[in-house]
This record gives structure tokens, C-alpha cells and sequence, in this order.
């Protein structure tokens, strides 16, 4: 056993690039401070025109600068490499002030930096992979020294949240295919607070402070983000000491970290809501029928029924231990308050099995002999298939509990368990589901999650495109969306949003289920200090910001800033116990990403 372990953990070393030398091993007087954060998810692609996953979008915050950012308490947009800006009274022409500052390898940072990446966009397919819609309004984008102009083909109220990061010209003109481009040259060129210095796929990646990052210099002077399989291999990593933070925990692994005095456990809001995904009667951008939806379910008084059969609290309480909110309205989480919309009144659906097999009797879906409802004109029973991922306990609990609720209303729901890439194939492609579980990562401005449920965001009839999280395509719906794009009135545009929100809600091609809390845990004894966004009770890892990780402090054994060698000892550790924990799994050594609903931005 002895010699299988000592062998399993040479191989994670090899994977490594093999053991640190003599020089790495030998003290140094001011060796460097290191952070290590756990993710239970890894790099799509280090190129950002390509990364959709929330760890990429993350990291690459930490890289790379964009035109505004929220701010730090308000997380309203403040300025970033665009230090001021103008709008034209019509709201058509946008001029922004890049501010003089340099590239981490020296060379000044201009407009047309952020003209070629915006235009390399609107131009080449390949680059819009990641964030394509946030250039389908722009007409025409130029540079004049410092000066960025962007025009624009109606009004954007949400111009400066623009999520695209501002690439380097001069580093990236030169790349051929950038769809196949996986940007793995280090040091990478960046104007963030960190520069990467090394990636392994699926095991880290190693970022370096920028000295010349224009706020000044982070103040540690490396943090690794190590890559786990499963979140069980993390937890130990953390309570270990192999990592010092970790973020987006499930219920169970947060409770998992009670007890220990060196670790903080940091529970809050969160920006994200879990829902169900209907399909409604699928079609593509062309209006064709796709997919092989119940046609019960074009109904929306079957949908309607269906979410008066959900019981949300005990949802929070059984599914999310207590760790979330019962969702009664909008798919934009509570922590954003001025967008977020929650049904009152007769609007609310409340838990009622009652009310939900009044609403089927009346809508003529009668029960047989065997307690199972058909559709009026008895073509067909109402069975129901549930679109789960595989290896997922809490989605697994859900779908327990959604059987037996809809057992009452006489609706069959048998679960299909799905790997990632089939889950996203089906439930956003080809259509072959009924009901799927679902959910997104909100930003301050929700205009993405939004424009999920665009007529526009459906795929092609030949699967291409698309970007849809529900398949909708809703007149009413549309309209509001266009009102609120045009709308620079801050408080006038979230009442338009607000309404989006109250028409999902009513016409339930998603049903909303609850927020689950932001869960996260560091060690007190390797981090002196870290600032949330926004900074009261907000996010650390699980942010939409660079802020809690541009505001690092490390400290040592007696209370200084803490050293360590910088060698990658640390990362071998944590991979090594990932990689035995998979092995005592049944897994070695196999990489499954699980990409669920979770992973994406």
C-alpha cells in the first residue's frame, strides 16, 4: 500500500513538471507570499475570447481590465481601464477615456487595444464564443490616441457592464485562428492585478503580482488556483492547509467545515437562483418544432400547476440544509435589490396540491384507473422525465422530493441522469427533455441572464448558435426587453425589468425555486485579510469582481506577512489528495469535468 501511494503521488509530481530542484527547496531571506484557492471546476481555456466558465471568467478578471467595473461597495459601474466617459443625447455614441497606464510586459495601454479586441469580436466568429452578444449592438468601434468611440445601433442601458475583457494588440494581432488558440504563452500579457506564469490543464494555474498595475501592486505576490475533481478532495485540501481558500460550496461540504478553529466559514447572499427548466414547446431561431417535449407541457396551466405543487421552503430546508431562500419571483437573486422582483399578493404562488389538481381538473386532464393523468383528449399520459447530472446528491434529493409532490397531482416524473455534455446538448440544443434542473451566476446588471430567454438565444436548425437557457420566445417579452435596453433612467429601467421578471414568473418557462446562499471557507492562519464585493457581507471567490483577490493579505506563523518557498509543493499536495480520494471513488485518475448548471457564469 505503502509503495502504491509513494508511486501515485511520484506520478502527480511528473504531471507537475517533476520535484522542485535545490534552489526552489533552499530558504531564501525574502521568499515570496503565496495564496493557494481551491476550485472544484477547471480552466476551460486561458484564452478569453473562448472561456465560459465561471472559474475562467474569474481568473481572467484577475488578468485582464475592462472598460468599467462594479464598484466595490455599490457594485454599480466604476471606472477601470476607462477612467471617464460620454454619452451623446441620443445615447448612440459612447467615448471613453482610456487611462495612461502600461501592459504588464511595458508597453502603454491605448484605445486601440480595446477598438481591435471589440472589433476582433464583431468580425470573426471565432472570437465571439465567449461574450458575442455583448458586440451585436455596437455598429462601428474606433481609436484616437486615448480616445475609444463606440457607436452604437439603438441605445444600451447596459453599456457599461459590458463583460468582454481588453486584450493587448500588440500580443494578439499576431494570433492566426483564435478559435483554436489557447493563449498557453506565459507570462501572459495583462493589465490586471495578476500576470499567469504557468498553467497545467486541469490541475493550476500559477499568477504573479503586477508590479505595474495601475491601482499598485497586489500586496501578496502569488496565488495559485488548484484545480479539484470532486469537492470532498477540496475540503481536505482546505483543512489540510494544501489550499487557504475555497468558494461555492455545496450545503453539505460547508457544514463539513464546522469545528475547525483555523477555518472562517463565510456565508452569504448569493448571485445565483436554482430553477426548473420547462420545455414549453421547443422551437429553433427559424420557429421549427425541435425536440420531443410532453405536449402537455405547452400548456401553461400545466406549468402553472406544476409550480403550485412545489413546496420551496422545504426545497431550502431539506435540499439546501437551511442555506437558501425560497425563490417567489424573479430569476435575479435578492442581493441585487434594485432589480430583484418577488411576487405579493394573489401574484404569489404558495404551496398548495389543492389548487394544483383544481387547476388540471378544470383544464380537463382527467385521471385513469392507475392515478395517472392524461391529456384531454387522451392521447397520452402525463409522464414526465427530469433531466438531472450524473454524480450530483443535491440534484439527486430535488428530484426525490419533485417525484412525490407531482405523484399528488397524479404526473408521473422519472429522473434522467446526464453528463455534462450531454445535459447541455439536450436541455439547450436538440430539446430532448421535459423538465431539467437549471440555474446562472447573475451579474449586477442582469441583462444576460435576461437575454437567456430571447427569441434570438434559440439554436439554429442546425443546432448552431443559440445560447438559450429556456428555449422562450415571448412577444411580450420581447418588447420589455427591448424598452429597458433603451432605458438610461436607472430606476425606470429596473421597473421594466422587473416586469420581465413578473412575466416569467406568470407564464413559467422556468420556475424559479430558491437562491442558494454563497458558501465559502478560508483559513484564518494563512489569510490575514480579504474584502468582499460588495464589501459588506458580500462575496469572496464567488464575486463578480477582482476586488476580494486584489485585496489579499497573507500572514505567518507569528502574525507577519507570510513567506513561503513559491514552489509548487503546495499545488502537488492538493492534487495528489484529489487524486487518492478519486481512486478510493473508483475513479483514477479519471478527469470528468461536471460543467452542471453551476459552472456557468
Amino acid at each position: 500500500m505503502r509503495k502504491w501511494i509513494g508511486a501515485t503521488a511520484a506520478m502527480g509530481m511528473l504531471a507537475l513538471g517533476g520535484l522542485a530542484g535545490p534552489a526552489a527547496q533552499a530558504a531564501e531571506p525574502s521568499a515570496p507570499k503565496v495564496i493557494r484557492v481551491g476550485a472544484t471546476q477547471a480552466m476551460d481555456s486561458m484564452n478569453p475570447f473562448l472561456a465560459v466558465r465561471l472559474v475562467s471568467s474569474s481568473i481572467h478578471r484577475w488578468m485582464y481590465g475592462y472598460l468599467a467595473v462594479p464598484d466595490s461597495k455599490t457594485l454599480q459601474p466604476s471606472p477601470d481601464l476607462a477612467e471617464s466617459w460620454t454619452t451623446s443625447p441620443d445615447g448612440l455614441t459612447w467615448t471613453f477615456k482610456i487611462r495612461s497606464a502600461k501592459w504588464s510586459d511595458g508597453q502603454p495601454i491605448t484605445a486601440a487595444d480595446a477598438a481591435w479586441t471589440f472589433n476582433k469580436m464583431i468580425t470573426d466568429d471565432g472570437a465571439k464564443t465567449a461574450n458575442g452578444p455583448a458586440v451585436e449592438n455596437f455598429a462601428s468601434v474606433t481609436a484616437n490616441g486615448q480616445d475609444l468611440t463606440v457607436k452604437l445601433k439603438t441605445p444600451q442601458a447596459s453599456m457599461l457592464d459590458n463583460p468582454v475583457p481588453i486584450m493587448p494588440k500588440h500580443a494578439w494581432e499576431k494570433v492566426g485562428d483564435i478559435a483554436r488558440y489557447e493563449a498557453n504563452e506565459y507570462p501572459a500579457v495583462t493589465s490586471g492585478p495578476y500576470i499567469a506564469v504557468e498553467h497545467k490543464k486541469d490541475q493550476y494555474v500559477k499568477l504573479k503580482a503586477n508590479p505595474d498595475y495601475w491601482r499598485g501592486a497586489p500586496k501578496i505576490d502569488e496565488l495559485q488556483v488548484i484545480f479539484y475533481d470532486n469537492p470532498a478532495a477540496a475540503i481536505v485540501g482546505l483543512k489540510k492547509g494544501d489550499i487557504d481558500l475555497i468558494g461555492r460550496l455545496a450545503p453539505p461540504d460547508f457544514e463539513a467545515l464546522k469545528g475547525d478553529e483555523n477555518i472562517v466559514q463565510w456565508n452569504t447572499e448569493g448571485r445565483r437562483a436554482t430553477y426548473l427548466q420547462v420545455n414549453h414547446g421547443a422551437t429553433t431561431s427559424d420557429n421549427k418544432p425541435i425536440g420531443d417535449g410532453h405536449p402537455a407541457l405547452k400548456d401553461p396551466k400545466v406549468r402553472q400547476a406544476l409550480h403550485y405543487a412545489i413546496d420551496k421552503q422545504k426545497l431550502v430546508d431539506q435540499v439546501q440544509n437551511g442555506l437558501a431562500k425560497p425563490a417567489d419571483g424573479s430569476i435575479v437573486p435578492p442581493m441585487y435589490k434594485d432589480f430583484f422582483w418577488q411576487a405579493e399578493g394573489e401574484k404569489k404562488v404558495s404551496f398548495d396540491v389543492a389548487k394544483a389538481n383544481k387547476i388540471l381538473d378544470d383544464a380537463g386532464y382527467k385521471k385513469g384507473a392507475d392515478g395517472i393523468r392524461t391529456m384531454p383528449d387522451g392521447s397520452r399520459k402525463l409522464q414526465f422525465r427530469f433531466s438531472i447530472h450524473t454524480d450530483a446528491p443535491i440534484e439527486e434529493k430535488l428530484a426525490e422530493y419533485l417525484t412525490g409532490w407531482f405523484k399528488e397531482l397524479g404526473i408521473t416524473l422519472t429522473t434522467k441522469r446526464l453528463d455534462s455534455s450531454k445535459f447541455t446538448e439536450e436541455t439547450g440544443t436538440t430539446a430532448l427533455f421535459d423538465i431539467a434542473i437549471s440555474g446562472w451566476s447573475v451579474n449586477p446588471d442582469p441583462e444576460e441572464v435576461l437575454a437567456t430567454h430571447l427569441c434570438s438565444r434559440r439554436p439554429t436548425a442546425s443546432g448552431e448558435g443559440g445560447g438559450t437557457e429556456s428555449f422562450y420566445c415571448d412577444p411580450q417579452y420581447e418588447a420589455l426587453y427591448q424598452q429597458q435596453l433603451k432605458e438610461l433612467d436607472r430606476p425606470k429601467r429596473a421597473d421594466i425589468i422587473k416586469k420581465m421578471e413578473e412575466r416569467l414568473y406568470t407564464d413559467a418557462p422556468v420556475i424559479a425555486l430558491y437562491y442558494p446562499n454563497n458558501l465559502e471557507g478560508y483559513r484564518k492562519d494563512r489569510i490575514a485579510k480579504v474584502t468582499s464585493i460588495p464589501e459588506d457581507k458580500g462575496m469572496l471567490y464567488g464575486g463578480s469582481g477582482y476586488w476580494p483577490f486584489y485585496t489579499l493579505e497573507a500572514v505567518s506563523k507569528d502574525g507577519a506577512a507570510a513567506e513561503d518557498d513559491g514552489s509548487n509543493t503546495g499545488v502537488i499536495v492538493g492534487i495528489v489528495a484529489g487524486v487518492l480520494i478519486l481512486i478510493g471513488a473508483g475513479y483514477f485518475l479519471t478527469r470528468r469535468r461536471k460543467t452542471v448548471a453551476d459552472d456557468r457564469e
